[in-house]
């Protein structure tokens, strides 16, 4: 029976976040992309909050902007609320969060893609991926090992194609999965299943199956969402309201500050209460999470509202955020009230907070599940270790958020690209961007749920600011071929500026004169008692550079995001120092490389338990190894003695 049967460089599987940010990447790179999806009105889509940012998550979004991707820009054009969060605090936690018009997101995004050259999109289900057995000394292989012959691996293969339900066959050099959370999904609520992806569409039910008897390993994850409500019977009076910020800074670094100030809608902040808690603990037995009914894993920095009355039964109250879907509709959505209750126990306790005594639902809060792959099966590059040209992105990794789909998703477009090419992966490292110390994560970390980013994750958050990510990894960007010559050259000048403002301000001394005495009292700082630097003045906790304005006479005229770069360099310098003489050390550890054939098998003091944990990650250096579950610092000491005694002969 004829088929339809096509040719392209890279196959993206999905259109989420991390879909869209693949096969931008990799058809900007000028090769011949297809992006599959179960539907062509679900790119992009936002099935939970309608939100881009927050606490770490902003600087998962800067940082893709600084390599060349699309998601800080989509946000800019269709925001209807944005904030900086953490303000009191340093700026290591500044990060950005904005609400999003749903539709509009959608919308725009798809636009991008729709008049992106070399990109094709397709509306049908991937059912199988095609391989074929690489020859010669990538297949399998045997070793002794204490009197037992065992595989190391399983047959290596490599990708030459997809497959669609109807039959349809694409070949390709390589395939991105990004399948979300639509392979075998199910949405559940209550007795009520629905075999379904989120928003009702179309789950995938055949891939896994094929990724299966290819030798991948599955596993079942479960994330849920809270139900809608209509914004016209929501009681506004009993909520504090929360408004967006006076002055509104941008997630891409080439959008105009001034091209986004506009009028912004208010979110909403009410309370759970002892009733509603009630309600919830009279049910539980109803609750699929605590019948059994659901298997997988759930997130845990962002539990259910059960969840959370179980788990911190000495809470009375939870935040509740009530936040608009887009302008488009009156849809609000109850942000920390995810649930996979029946219906009739939602409705009883969602009238029980303060404003909601009245609300209509529009749509019922649901769990969805769905496979995911097991930990320790993808290399740095996010490329599968035993299927050359198969890689792999977003919650399908087992992370959750849009924004480490995306993240995800541009890296995997970007080695997809460089594979095609023949050239060596980019791989981020964690003193280089939360970016990297996501992904380094995902692979060295035996993740038993929903992997989300946090600010504490990071050890060099200092360094990894969301407001220097621009100079952090422009040049990357620059070099992949993802950002333009003139976008470079103006980051390159923005370096010069903060290097020479910063060195003008360490060497400008004033003198403890009235003027100078008078401004400082007005500032509320201590009066000079001998000459002192600019720069010292600034390292005071109540000045800053635009605080001491009046005392330098001799202030070039900058930019914001250079003065903003100059302040935070000069006030945290110690700190800073500190971190980058442990980011030297580090880049030490991980500069010795393991060769991919190494036997760990032959280093006779290393422990049994080190030496399966090594034989199932294959680490790509001496860090990696070390931050590996069950390897100890005395288990890398023995591999580096062993390393230099090997290299040695």
């Amino acid at each position: 029976m004829p088929v339809v049967e096509e040719t392209y460089d890279i196959v993206v599987v999905g259109a989420g976040h991390a879909g869209c940010e693949a096969a931008l990447a990799a058809a900007r790179l000028g090769f011949e992309t297809i992006m599959f999806t179960v539907s062509v009105d679900s790119i992009a889509l936002m099935p939970c909050n309608p939100n881009v940012g927050g606490s770490s998550k902003g600087h998962l979004v800067r940082e893709l902007d600084a390599l060349g991707g699309e998601m800080g820009k989509n946000i800019d054009k269709t925001f209807i609320q944005s904030k900086m969060l953490n303000e009191s605090k340093g700026p290591a936690v500044h990060s950005l969060r904005a609400q999003a018009d749903k539709q509009e997101y959608t919308r725009s995004m798809r636009r991008v893609l729709e008049n992106t050259d070399h990109l094709t999109i397709r509306q049908a289900e991937i059912a199988e991926i095609l391989t074929e057995e690489i020859p010669g000394e990538y297949g399998t292989f045997k070793r002794e090992h204490e009197g037992q012959q065992e595989s190391s691996y399983p047959v290596k293969k490599r990708i030459v194609g997809v497959k669609t339900y109807s039959g349809a066959v694409y070949r390709c050099r390589e395939v991105v999965l990004a399948t979300g959370v639509y392979l075998k999904a199910k949405c559940i609520y209550g007795d009520v299943c629905e075999f379904t992806g989120p928003n009702g569409l179309m789950a995938a039910n055949h891939l896994t199956d094929s990724l299966i008897e290819n030798g991948i390993k599955m596993r079942r994850f479960k994330t849920g969402t809270p139900a809608r409500v209509d914004k016209r019977t929501v009681d506004f009076s009993k909520m504090e309201e929360q408004f967006g910020d006076e002055r509104i800074v941008p997630f891409s670094f080439t959008t105009d500050p001034d091209s986004i100030q506009k009028e912004q809608v208010s979110c909403w902040l009410t309370y759970t209460n002892e009733k509603t808690h009630e309600i919830i603990k009279d049910n539980i037995d109803r609750s699929p999470l605590f019948s059994g009914m659901i298997e997988g894993t759930g997130p845990r920095y962002c539990p259910s509202i059960e969840d959370k009355v179980v788990k911190f039964a000495d809470k009375n109250r939870h935040q509740v955020f009530i936040e608009p879907e887009g302008l488009y509709t009156n849809e609000m959505y109850l942000g920390g009230m995810s649930s996979s209750l029946p219906e009739d126990v939602q409705f009883a306790m969602y009238h029980t907070v303060p404003g909601l005594e009245n609300a209509k639902i529009v749509r019922n809060a649901y769990a969805i599940e769905y496979d995911c792959i097991e930990y320790g099966q993808l290399l740095p590059n996010l490329e599968f270790k035993n299927i050359k040209g198969l890689f792999s992105a977003g919650q399908f990794n087992g992370s959750s958020g849009y924004e480490e789909a995306a993240a995800q998703g541009i890296i995997a477009g970007i080695n997809a690209a460089r594979f095609v090419e023949g050239k060596e992966s980019i791989i981020l490292d964690r003193s280089q961007g939360y970016i990297g110390v996501l992904i380094d994560d995902l692979v060295t970390k035996e993740s038993h749920e929903p992997y989300r980013m946090m600010t504490s994750r990071a050890e060099y958050r200092l360094l990894l600011r969301q407001d220097n990510a621009d100079l952090r990894l422009s040049k990357i960007g620059y070099e992949i071929g993802l950002i333009s010559e003139e976008r470079y050259n103006y980051v390159c000048e923005k370096e010069k500026l903060i290097d020479e403002e910063i060195e003008r301000l360490e060497n400008y001394k004033i003198g403890a004169a009235k003027e100078n005495q008078d401004i400082l009292e007005s500032l509320g700082s201590s009066s000079l008692k001998t000459a002192t630097t600019l720069a010292e003045l600034i390292r005071r906790p109540e000045l800053s550079y635009d605080k001491i304005a009046p005392l330098d006479k001799e202030r070039p005229d900058l930019s914001d995001d250079v003065t903003e770069q100059v302040n935070i360099n000069i006030k945290y310098k110690g700190y800073i120092e500190r971190q980058k003489k442990q980011v030297k050390n580090f880049k030490k550890i991980e500069g010795k490389k393991i060769p991919e054939d190494f036997d760990y098998t032959k280093v006779n003091s290393l422990r049994k338990e080190a030496v399966q944990k090594l034989e199932f990650y294959r680490p790509i250096n001496i860090g990696q190894a070390s931050r590996i579950s069950g390897v100890s610092p005395a288990d890398i000491s023995v591999l580096l003695i062993y390393m230099e005694q090997h290299k040695a002969k």
